[in-house]
């Protein structure tokens, strides 16, 4: 049970980070455009990885960020060579799951 409370800790402390807050508060956007364009049950489990993988990724992007400025405050090109990838990475998550959402729209606008 204690890694549970940890990993609620963890959760909220990431919750308090601007740029996990913002994936957060797109996350509840679509939920409400989602539930207008009444979705199917099978669109809905697709839409909710993809909120858990863009999330996630932007949460480890927050603590790779976090324990690189810890190693160094100074201008390292390796340091942000591996910031830029983990940017990267949550870009990729963030375009793949909006290609996934303007599918969706478009199959129910149509």
């Amino acid at each position: 049970m204690n890694k549970f409370k940890t990993a609620f800790i963890g959760l909220a402390k990431a919750l308090k980070d601007k740029s996990v807050m913002i994936q957060v508060i797109l996350m509840v956007i679509a939920i409400i455009a989602f539930s207008i364009l009444k979705i199917s049950y099978l669109e809905w489990l697709v839409v909710i990885i993809c909120f858990g993988v863009v999330i996630s990724a932007e949460i480890f992007n927050t603590c790779i960020e976090r324990l690189c400025d810890k190693i160094t405050k100074e201008k390292d090109e390796g340091i942000a060579y591996i910031k830029d990838i983990a940017a990267g990475a949550v870009l990729v998550t963030a375009l793949v799951s909006l290609c996934i959402a303007l599918f969706i729209i478009a199959r129910r606008l149509s």
